[in-house]
């Protein structure tokens, strides 16, 4: 199941937004209040959703000023991947996120439009981050 956002703009310079990103422990300064049980460190982030799951996930490939890849790991509901997209656009930037689960028909159909709310979110929270 692929879910892509929209490519939004952020005021602040792709570079500068690249080297945020990469540190999860900033990731969870996105996240929405049904996030609990935050915890992070500069490669990984672990994260209960409310009323849903237990989620894993870390960083697992950085281009340069460009993309971000996260995957799932340990104990999760499916495996997934997530990847944050940057291209420099003058002074600011934009970002698209992206998000790659391995999601059965029956579970893509409960989860399918609350993971798209959530990549939205996380996008429109990275806007106003910046």
């Amino acid at each position: 199941m692929l879910i892509e956002s929209n490519w939004k703009e952020v005021n602040a310079n792709h570079e500068i937004v690249f080297e945020w990103l990469c540190d999860m422990n900033n990731v969870g300064k996105l996240m929405p209040s049904q996030i609990t049980n935050w915890k992070s460190d500069t490669d990984s982030c672990s994260y209960t959703i409310n009323g849903m799951a237990d989620i894993n996930m870390k960083i697992d490939k950085k281009t340069a000023h460009s993309s971000i890849k996260m995957v799932s790991f340990d104990k999760n509901p499916f495996s997934f991947e997530m990847n944050i997209n940057l291209r420099a656009k003058g002074d600011h930037c934009e970002v698209q996120l992206t998000f790659d689960g391995n999601v059965n028909p029956f579970l893509k159909m409960m989860v399918e439009k609350p993971l798209t709310n959530f990549i939205d979110l996380l996008g429109n929270n990275l806007q106003k981050q910046f």
